[in-house]
C-alpha cells in the first residue's frame, strides 16, 4: 500500500503495534490519572533499541533510516502520546543535533548513552519570554575559564527532570541578532535517580554534571501528562568549550534544521492520535446498537468515518514523504512543516469527532478518545504552533516562485 515501506519496516512497525498493545495500552489511562513517568516501559523501550532507532551503530544507534523512526512514533501514539513523545523528543530534539552538528568526541562522548536508551535527552529553545520566536533567546553565555558561563532559564522542556543530557541554546553576540545564537550540551543528573537506579535506566553518574543546572516543578498539562515537561534553570553554568556544539554563531542555523526534522516526528505523533482515536470510533460503532441496530447502520456515521480514514491516508502519505525525503538527502523543510501542519490539525479532528460518535461514555476516561482529545490540542502547539507552519510553508512556496 505504501511504496515507502519495505519488509523491515513493516516487521519494525508489527513489534512496536505488538508491544503498544501489550504494555502500554493497559497502562496509558493510569499514567495519565497520575501524571507518572512510564520508567518501566522506557527500559523496555530501551531495551529493544528505539531511542537510537535512526542513529548509526557505531553510536549505538540501531542504524535504521528515518521513516523507521516514523514508524515507531507513530505507533506508539495509537495508544499513548506520552510514550511516543517521550521517543520523538529525545531522538530528534536531544540527540539528533549532537550526532548531526557535533564532533567527532562529542559523539563519542554523549550520544551512545542517549541512542542506548540508559539516559534521556532534552533540547532548551523555548523560553518564557520567547515562545514561537525562536531567535528571541535571552540565555546569555559569557566567555570565562576556558569555556562559557550560561545564566538564563528554558520553559516547556520536554524530559526537563527526568534527563540528564540537554542541548541548551544560548547568546554569545548580542550585537549579531540570530547569527550571535550557539548551541551547547549541558548535563544534570535526573531527578528521579531513585527510579531510575531501580529500572536499571535513566541515571550514568559518569557523565560529566554541570553545575548551577537545575529543573523546576513538574508542568500540570492538559494533555500528554505522563511526559515530563519542566522549566529548566541555568545560573552561570559553566560549560567548558568543548561542549559547545559547532562554532561559535551556529546555533540557530543548527536548531532551525533539527525543527525541521523534529516536524516529522510529532506528525508521525499526531498520526497514530489520528488512527487510535478512529479505531476506537470505529469499533464501538459496529458494536454498539440503537434502535435496534448498530450505530455503524446509520448513513452519517459512515460517512463521517469514511471521510475520516481518507484523510488519515492522505496525512500518512505526507508524512511517509517527507521522512523518505530526508532519508534521501533531499530538502524537506516545506514537506515537513505540511505534514506537521496536516497530521496535528488532523489529530485534534479525528479524536472530537471520535467522541463525538461514541455520546457520552466518550466524555468519560472509560474509553481512551477523551485522553486522545487531550493530547492532540499539544500536536498543533509543540514544535512550531499551526500558525507557525504556514508562515514556513509560505517563505518555501514565495521562494519556488521567485526567479
Amino acid at each position: 500500500m505504501y511504496p515507502y515501506l519495505h519488509q523491515h519496516h513493516i516487521d519494525l512497525q508489527r513489534e512496536v503495534r505488538e508491544f503498544a498493545l501489550e504494555a502500554i495500552a493497559p497502562v496509558a489511562r493510569e499514567l495519565d490519572e497520575t501524571a507518572r513517568f512510564p520508567w518501566e516501559n522506557v527500559r523496555a523501550m530501551a531495551e529493544r533499541g528505539w531511542f537510537g532507532v535512526p542513529v548509526p551503530r557505531d553510536l549505538s544507534g540501531m542504524g535504521c533510516d528515518y521513516l523507521s523512526y516514523v514508524l515507531v512514533v507513530e505507533e506508539l501514539a495509537r495508544h499513548d502520546a506520552s510514550h511516543a513523545i517521550t521517543v520523538s523528543a529525545h531522538t530528534t530534539l536531544a540527540m539528533s543535533p549532537i550526532v548531526n552538528f557535533g564532533d567527532e568526541d562529542q559523539k563519542t562522548r554523549f550520544v551512545p548513552p542517549l541512542a542506548s536508551g540508559q539516559v534521556l535527552g532534552g533540547f532548551g529553545l523555548t523560553e518564557p519570554g520567547a515562545g514561537s520566536d525562536s531567535s528571541g533567546t535571552g540565555t546569555r553565555a559569557v566567555r570565562a575559564r576556558g569555556g562559557y558561563g550560561i545564566t538564563g532559564s528554558k520553559i516547556f522542556i520536554t524530559h526537563g527532570g527526568v534527563g540528564e543530557i540537554f542541548v541548551v541554546t544560548a547568546v554569545t553576540d548580542p550585537e549579531a541578532g540570530s547569527h550571535g545564537i550557539s548551541s551547547f550540551i549541558v548535563c544534570k543528573p535526573t531527578v528521579d535517580i531513585a527510579e531510575a537506579e531501580r529500572v536499571g535506566v535513566g541515571h550514568r553518574p559518569s557523565l560529566p554534571y554541570t553545575e548551577g543546572v537545575s529543573a523546576g516543578a513538574k508542568e500540570d498539562k492538559l494533555g500528554w501528562r505522563a511526559s515530563d515537561t519542566r522549566q529548566l534553570f541555568l545560573q552561570d553554568a559553566w560549560v567548558p568549550e568543548e561542549q559547545r556544539l559547532g562554532a561559535e554563531g551556529e546555533g540557530f542555523t543548527n536548531f532551525m534544521k533539527t525543527l525541521d526534522a523534529g516536524r516529522i516526528g510529532v506528525a508521525a505523533l499526531s498520526l497514530g492520535i489520528a488512527q487510535g482515536a478512529f479505531d476506537v470510533a470505529r469499533d464501538y460503532t459496529t458494536r454498539r446498537r440503537q434502535f435496534n441496530r448498530p450505530v455503524w447502520d446509520f448513513q452519517d456515521v459512515q460517512f463521517g468515518l469514511a471521510a475520516l480514514a481518507a484523510e488519515i491516508e492522505a496525512a500518512r502519505h505526507l508524512t511517509y514523504h517527507a521522512a523518505w525525503l530526508k532519508d534521501q538527502g533531499r530538502p524537506y523543510g516545506k514537506e515537513a512543516s505540511m505534514a506537521k501542519l496536516v497530521a496535528s490539525e488532523l489529530s485534534a479532528k479525528s479524536a472530537r469527532r471520535a467522541v463525538q460518535f461514541l455520546g457520552g461514555v466518550g466524555y468519560t476516561s472509560d474509553h481512551p478518545v477523551e485522553r486522545m482529545m487531550r493530547d492532540a490540542k499539544a500536536c498543533e502547539i509543540g514544535e512550531g504552533t499551526s500558525e507557525i507552519q504556514k508562515l514556513v510553508i509560505g517563505r518555501h512556496l514565495l521562494k519556488e516562485a521567485t526567479p
